[in-house]
Formats: C-alpha cells, sequence, structure tokens
C-alpha cells in the first residue's frame, strides 16, 4: 500500500445502502462504517431508478454523514440509465462514483472523461467493480487506466454466477480471481475492496471470510447489513499486537542503525529494509482508523 492520502483512508467496512429506502439512507447516518455505497443499481427496480436517483443526490449533498466516505453506485455502461445517473451524481459530487461491470481500461478512461465532462473535477474519484470475466482478465489494464481510478471493488456474486460456479466456504472456485486483482492493485498502487457476504446470519462465516480477505491483502469488504460492520471494523484494522510488533521493529532497527549496524533482529527474526516500510505502513493504517498508537516507551 502506498502512503498517499487515498490509500490511507480507512475503508475497512464499506456498506451498501438502496437508494430507494429513505429510513436506510436517515440510518446510515449513525452508523459505524467507513464508507457508505449509495446504491442506484441492483438495489433499486427500474420504476423507481429515476427517484431514487433524486434521492440519492440529495443524501451525497446534504452533508450529514459526517467522516463516512460517500459514494454512489450508478447504473452501469450500456444501460438507459447510465448517462442521466452519472450526470447527476457528478453534480453531487460524493467521493466517488462506483461503476459496476467494468471490463477494460479503454471503459475506465471512457468513464474518466465522461465524469470530466459532466463538471467532476480531480476529487471525484472512479472506483470500478471487478465481476466478470472479462474484467478479471484485463484488471492489470483496469487498474492502471486512470488516476481518478482510486478503488477496485469486487464483486463476487456476479462473478461466481458468471462463472457458473457456486458459492462455497472457503471461496475455492475464485481464488484466482481475487489473487489476480489483489496483483493488479497491488501493482497500480490502489485500494481495493472485498466483495459481499450474503448470509447475513452466519457470524461465524463472515469473520472468517473477514479474515481470510485481510489474508489475501483486501483493505476492506464490502457489506450488506449493519449486523457485519463490527467485525469488519475489527478485524481490517491492525490488532493490538500488530502494532506493538511495528513499533518494535522500527524501534530496533532504529537502534542498529544509529550504532552502525547493518542488522536488526526482532524476536530472534532478522529485520530488513522492507519489514521496517511495511510497520510504518500499519502505524499509520492504524492512526488513521482512529486506533491510538501511542510511541514505544
Amino acid at each position: 500500500m502506498s502512503n498517499s492520502t487515498n490509500t490511507l483512508r480507512p475503508r475497512r467496512s464499506v456498506l451498501y445502502m438502496p437508494g430507494a429506502n429513505e429510513r436506510a439512507l436517515e440510518k446510515a447516518k449513525t452508523l459505524e462504517t467507513d464508507a457508505l455505497i449509495l446504491d442506484l443499481e441492483d438495489a433499486v427496480a427500474p420504476d423507481a431508478k429515476a427517484e431514487a436517483r433524486d434521492r440519492v443526490c440529495a443524501a451525497a449533498r446534504s452533508g450529514e454523514y459526517g467522516n463516512r466516505e460517500i459514494t454512489i453506485r450508478i447504473n452501469g455502461l450500456g444501460t438507459q440509465w447510465h448517462d442521466a445517473d452519472l450526470t447527476a451524481a457528478v453534480a453531487a459530487k460524493p467521493a466517488a462514483i462506483v461503476v459496476p461491470k467494468v471490463n477494460s481500461a479503454d471503459e475506465v478512461r471512457q468513464l474518466d472523461a465522461a465524469i470530466t465532462a459532466a463538471g467532476g473535477g480531480d476529487d471525484v474519484k472512479l472506483w470500478a467493480m471487478i465481476e466478470t470475466p472479462e474484467a478479471i482478465r484485463n484488471v492489470t489494464a483496469i487498474a492502471s487506466a486512470s488516476d481518478r481510478l482510486t478503488v477496485l471493488v469486487m464483486g463476487t456474486n456476479d462473478l461466481v454466477a458468471e462463472l457458473h460456479a457456486v458459492h462455497v466456504p472457503g471461496r475455492a472456485p475464485i481464488l484466482t480471481a481475487l489473487s489476480l486483482s489483489v496483483l493488479a492493485a497491488r501493482d497500480a498502487g490502489k485500494v481495493i475492496l472485498d466483495g459481499v457476504y450474503n448470509d447475513v446470519k452466519n457470524a461465524e462465516g463472515f469473520e472468517a471470510e473477514c479474515l481470510q480477505g485481510r489474508q489475501f491483502g483486501f483493505d476492506g469488504k464490502t457489506l450488506i447489513h449493519p449486523s457485519q460492520l463490527e467485525p469488519a471494523n475489527r478485524l481490517f484494522a491492525p490488532s493490538p499486537s500488530e502494532v506493538e510488533h511495528a513499533r518494535a521493529v522500527i524501534s530496533a532497527f532504529d537502534d542498529a542503525t544509529a550504532q552502525g549496524k547493518g542488522v536488526a533482529t526482532v524476536n530472534g527474526k532478522l529485520i530488513e529494509n522492507l519489514h521496517v516500510a511495511d510497520a510504518h505502513r500499519i502505524l499509520a493504517v492504524a492512526a488513521t482508523a482512529g486506533i491510538v498508537v501511542n510511541a514505544a516507551p
């Protein structure tokens, strides 16, 4: 993860909220989520699209969501609602516009140009959903196609469906796709969010998938229910032991450098520059997530 403002902004929990549901949009103002995706796509019936667009854009403009990062998911390229969604969303000035089923670098550049043409400045970012076999084949090019594109969002439900695969614990059918997407995000210096977990009543299964996602290198997880917020916020943040170890790594390396030594160890393990860089990243992520990071004694 690079040390840019974008990559260090906490996105442990990113909650989808249905744009047609006024009560849900109101409730979102009180939820402990790092970011919200106000949804105009899957969560909205065709005959409710226009009304939901107005409601979502008003919410994005309201300034009533505190420090939560507000994004709007519009309908995809080629749909009858896309152009009107994009124009209205740009005018509402969310932190980002989320676009489903982005399949190529050319589509990223097309979206970038359309946001610019609609009056979007550099502050309106683009999040691209990776949810088709074509997108997985092109994910490296997609990730590096535009500076406006800052976040990749895995659309695992659609990906599983398009592969004719099955949702199973451990996600074996899509592990290759997940790995390739994380590789592409890291190569391009972008944030990447894991896909949703569907069984909201299975808390144990959700936590296991969060742990798997973090082990893969995802920055956070997209969510479909408020009950998933606490585990995601906890599991995608550095633990107290990780923070303590990071401080120890930095301290040991600084001490070794001050003494003119070329080698430092922590708990018997060799410490190199790459470990120090990762330790600084862990402390920065902890700080941005509101975790108190005390100086080493």
